[in-house]
Formats: C-alpha cells, sequence, structure tokens
C-alpha cells in the first residue's frame, strides 16, 4: 500500500516547483511592471537624480532597479555600513577603557567609547571603575592617530550639535550644554562655565552662543536668552581637556603618563552594544557612529583610526559588495562618501544574515510613523511597515532598509534621492506615497 507513496510524492514535487518558481517570478514581475509605471511617472524624476532597488532579503537578485549601479551621497545612510562593522566586530559590551595595575599607580587608555557619560546612554561602569580603584589615575593619550574631523566635512559647522569632535576618550557627548535659568546661564560642564562672554561688539538680534573655531571661548549677544532656551555646542578637545574634564567629574586628580599600550592591557566592559547601536540608529547620532570605527580599530589595534578601520571593515566584511565604495567616515557627514543602491541592497542583506532575528533587528531601526528619523516621515502608526536608515543632506534625501507587505513579506529596499532642489519634504513625501503602495499592493 505505501510502495507507491516515495513516487508520488516525487511526481507532486516535480509538478509543484516549476509552478512555484513560475508563480514566484510572476509576482516578481508584477511588481517589476508596477514599479517602473510608477517610477516612470513619478514627480522626483523632475529635479532629482533617483536611485532604487528593491530585493528579497537574500539579495541575490533585485526585483527592480534603477539607476542600481549609479553612485550617490549617502548621508547617514552610511551609518548602516559602521552598524554592520559593529556587528562583526565589537562583542556584546562596549570596550571602554583599556588599563594595566602598576603597585598603587592605574595607567589606562581610551578605546574611543562614545557611551562614557553620554548624556541618553550614561555609561558608567568606567568612570565607576576609575572612581573606585583607589590608586594613582594616569591617562595614557596618544592611541587617536587621526583628525578631530572626518575627512571632507564642512569646517562652518563646527559650532553646530550634530558635529562634534573625535577623540580617543570622548565625555559627555564631546558638547557643552546650555540652558537660560532666568537672567543666567547654566552651563554643564561645569568647568567651560568660566569660558562664555558677552559680546559687546554684537549687534544680532536673536540670541545663540557661538565658540571660536580653535579655542572653548564661547561667546553671545548682550541681549537676554529667550525663556527654556536651550543650545549643545562641540566643545575643542585636546588632551588637556580631557584630563580637566575627567578629574573635575571624578573628583579625583588625573594626571598624563606617555606610554604605548601593552598587547596584554585588561578591558573594563560598558554598555551593551545592542543599546549603544540603537541610540546611534534612531536618532541617528553622528558622534557615536565616529566613536564606534574606533572601538572596532581598538580590536585590532593599538592605534585608534577611523581610515585604518574602514579599510579593515572593507577588506575582511564588504567584499560582496557589487560596487566598490568611496567610504570615508562612519557618519555620513562628508559628502565624499558615494556607495549604489545596489551595494546597499547588499549590506542590508548581510546585516538581516548577521542579526537573524527580524523582531530584534527591527527595533534597532528607526521606524516608519512610530520611532527614530522615520517617526514623523510616515503617518503615525503602532504598526509601522518600515524600518531602515534616512539620509540627510542639503539637497539630497535617502533612505534604505526594509519593508513589510501586507501578504506579511519582507523586502530590502534602497531609495536614493540627491541633488534636488524642490523642498526635501516634497521629496520624502513622494518616497512615502511609493513605499506605501509597495507595503499595500504586494
Amino acid at each position: 500500500m505505501f510502495q507507491n507513496q516515495p513516487f508520488k510524492f516525487i511526481f507532486f514535487l516535480v509538478l509543484a516547483v516549476p509552478f512555484l518558481l513560475i508563480n514566484g517570478c510572476s509576482a516578481d514581475r508584477r511588481m517589476a511592471n508596477n514599479l517602473n509605471k510608477i517610477f516612470k511617472n513619478s514627480k522626483l524624476n523632475e529635479d532629482s537624480q533617483v536611485g532604487f532597488t528593491i530585493a528579497a532579503p537574500d539579495g541575490k537578485k533585485a526585483i527592480y532597479e534603477k539607476n542600481a549601479h549609479k553612485y550617490f551621497t549617502p548621508a547617514s545612510n552610511a551609518k548602516l555600513l559602521t552598524f554592520y562593522a559593529a556587528l562583526k566586530i565589537i562583542p556584546d559590551s562596549i570596550p571602554s577603557l583599556r588599563y594595566i595595575e602598576r603597585g598603587d599607580s592605574l595607567i589606562f587608555w581610551g578605546t574611543g567609547d562614545p557611551s562614557f557619560l553620554q548624556s541618553r546612554l550614561k555609561g558608567v561602569k568606567a568612570y565607576n571603575f576609575l572612581k573606585n580603584s583607589g590608586k594613582k589615575l594616569f591617562f595614557a593619550a596618544g592611541r587617536y592617530t587621526g583628525s578631530f574631523y572626518g575627512p571632507g566635512w564642512a569646517w562652518d559647522d563646527y559650532n553646530d550639535y550634530y558635529q562634534a569632535e573625535i577623540n580617543e576618550l570622548p565625555l559627555m557627548d564631546n558638547l557643552a550644554y546650555i540652558k537660560a535659568e532666568g537672567n543666567k546661564l547654566a552651563v554643564s560642564p561645569q568647568l567651560f562655565a568660566d569660558c562664555f562672554k558677552k559680546d559687546s561688539l554684537s549687534v544680532a538680534k536673536d540670541f545663540k552662543v557661538t565658540r571660536k573655531f580653535d579655542s572653548n571661548d564661547f561667546e553671545y549677544p548682550v541681549i537676554d536668552a529667550p525663556d527654556g532656551y536651550e543650545q549643545y555646542i562641540p566643545y575643542k578637545t585636546s588632551v588637556n581637556s580631557t584630563l580637566s574634564l575627567l578629574a573635575d567629574t571624578l573628583n579625583l586628580p588625573v594626571q598624563l603618563i606617555t606610554m604605548e599600550m601593552p598587547v596584554n592591557a585588561k578591558t573594563i566592559y560598558g554598555m551593551k552594544t545592542e543599546e549603544v547601536l540603537r541610540e546611534m540608529m534612531l536618532p541617528s547620532d553622528n558622534f557615536i557612529a565616529e566613536q564606534l570605527l574606533l572601538v572596532c580599530a581598538n580590536q585590532f589595534q593599538r592605534d585608534l583610526n577611523g581610515a585604518v578601520a574602514i579599510d579593515h571593515i572593507n577588506k575582511e566584511y564588504l567584499s560582496a559588495l557589487p560596487d566598490p565604495l568611496n567610504w570615508v567616515d562612519g557618519s555620513g557627514l562628508s559628502r565624499m562618501n558615494l556607495v549604489t543602491p545596489a551595494d546597499m541592497i547588499t549590506l542590508l542583506s548581510l546585516i538581516y544574515k548577521e542579526v537573524n532575528n527580524k523582531e530584534l533587528l527591527f527595533s534597532l531601526l528607526p521606524a516608519g510613523g512610530k520611532s527614530g528619523t522615520l517617526k514623523n516621515a510616515y503617518p503615525k502608526t503602532n504598526q509601522p511597515f518600515v524600518f531602515g536608515k534616512t539620509g540627510s543632506l542639503s539637497n539630497n534625501y535617502n533612505q534604505s532598509g526594509y519593508v513589510t507587505t501586507k501578504k506579511g513579506m519582507v523586502f530590502l529596499f534602497s531609495f536614493m534621492n540627491n541633488h534636488f532642489v524642490t523642498p526635501t519634504a516634497t521629496v520624502r513625501n513622494e518616497m512615502v506615497r511609493i513605499m506605501t503602495h509597495i507595503h499595500e499592493k504586494f
């Protein structure tokens, strides 16, 4: 009775598999034809260089692509590269300090850890370790061999919160926080309070604090700050400012020492890497992104250098990308970054496989209409269908990530728009219309 069952099963597979393949191909073809019509008639064509690719999670073959191998400025889409690098290189918790003990002395080196006393993450493990060591503290500077800015950064953005400087031992976001309290300005870190002066020659009608480019001298107009006024300004980093801030915060003396970090230096681990990655991705934090490249470098060499880290990551983990990257910083602040939509699709597939948990991955990314930089891009909802990374510079706006459909499918997508002069909101709204169409129709 059961002798013919294997034959029947094989016969069924012979008939069913081609049918399923044809049906799948037919569905892909319908999507491709549909999207071809949409993009042909889209307003984006009027005033934008557009790139778009959509694919299944394995990323092996694009279902539809437009300018997939053309190069675009990714802006903060570059953080997806940093995100993947961190997944591959950094352990479950962020290495926060390296150290050795010699008699009554504790000698320590920075790792670039961005969470060390960061305003939202508030990483305190390294702080507590130093505070409670009971030893004389010596900071060994010199691991960081790069510049305080990434390649191609705009120097005239130095006073803006999103362009904090890069260094080996960042403290409190590398930002000074100013808040109006009555007729006075409250300053944090308090160490900088005496560096704030009124500019008697200013004729400004609006209140704003401005730091001198090459020093921690802050000036503001004679007019009163409006009620509730607050501002974050990058402070000028240096070995001396690090020593002073650390000593002031610990309320302990910290001395400088010249010493190369030995190979056997121990590590103090700080916050969970997952938490730090989420804090980078949701609000698109440039400071965290840049510093994480240094944390990556800490894992394979003595020196901390973002360019060296990028070179290592490209060679070791990104050889599968179809087009050569021009990747120069961790955050996407530089317009020297160039990627293709095809690259982004392969990267998204690598991330999807590496995390291997859809719910966890989606929780680490902005969600359309619900969280992060996509919260206000899509209509408010508790059931978002787009999870990914935005990328915005003047005249450029991109989204790359994952879109789910009403039929329960998950697709990878990269949607890039460069060099437009219409308002960003106009471009973003058209993108949202197309992504919503994909969600509802496929």
